[in-house]
């Protein structure tokens, strides 16, 4: 049974079905991840997914739960070893198999040159250096320079099996550019939502997931979080159904 909204653990997220901690990990549960785990396209029931830049392993566990019916298995990687440890505490309390995390970077990651990816996930770091943070583990976690754009094409496009679909979260404002760089590289725009935080309010966030294949009229969606009332909408509660405690 879930966690009553009274007694909720501290120090990590409380989902339906499991609890992530993140208290050791440099970037917490957000919001963009937990949208980038429910939305995920996973239609051709994939075998084997990568989440890069896993952190306390949220997306990861997501997925796991969403295809707890199927025969999978993700690889969790970062480059932050403490969210490694607390990743590997997390999948160990969960009550779904598959999951494996690994501390890699992802520039020179590779388990098995046989083998590809049929989806890969990643929340990843998007800001360029303006203000140092306040430890040198967010820094990694959210600045483009452990991990540029093109340095996270250049896995993708290595790791990505030939039908294998690609899957991120970006604010708004990069999410042209980064899909014309994705266009260079081959990739090429299959569904797309654009988020925001309620009517009022600009789009904050795209989801976006790519392939190999060419396409012309890629499948587009928009989000609205919260009602006028400041509620979370029914296209939003419907989305995360299966993983958030929503209060009545």
């Amino acid at each position: 049974m879930p966690s009553k909204s009274t007694d909720l653990k501290k120090g990590g997220f409380t989902f339906k079905r499991f609890f992530v901690a993140h208290d050791s990990s440099p970037m917490q549960v957000t919001t963009d991840s937990c949208l980038l785990g429910a939305w995920a396209p996973l239609q051709s029931n994939p075998k084997r997914i990568l989440d890069i830049g896993c952190g306390c392993g949220v997306i990861a566990l997501m997925l796991a739960q969403r295809l707890e019916n199927q025969d999978h298995s993700i690889d969790a990687i970062d480059i932050d070893p403490q969210a490694v440890i607390q990743c590997q505490q997390n999948i160990a309390q969960v009550p779904f198999a598959g999951v494996h995390a690994y501390y890699a970077d992802i520039k020179q990651f590779r388990i098995n040159d046989a083998m590809n990816y049929d989806v890969i996930v990643t929340n990843p770091p998007y800001f360029n250096v303006a203000v140092e943070c306040r430890s040198s583990q967010r820094q990694l976690a959210r600045y483009t320079t452990s991990l540029d754009h093109q340095q996270l094409l250049d896995a993708v496009t290595r790791l990505l099996a030939p039908t294998g679909v690609f899957c991120l979260v970006l604010p708004y404002h990069l999410a042209t550019q980064f899909r014309l760089l994705c266009q260079d590289n081959q990739l090429y725009l299959q569904q797309v939502m654009q988020v925001k935080y309620n009517a009022n309010k600009d789009f904050s966030l795209t989801l976006m997931a790519f392939s190999r294949q060419q396409n012309n009229n890629p499948m587009e969606q928009q989000l609205c979080m919260r009602d006028d009332d400041g509620r979370y909408s029914p296209a939003f509660r419907q989305l995360l159904a299966d993983f958030y405690l929503f209060r009545k």
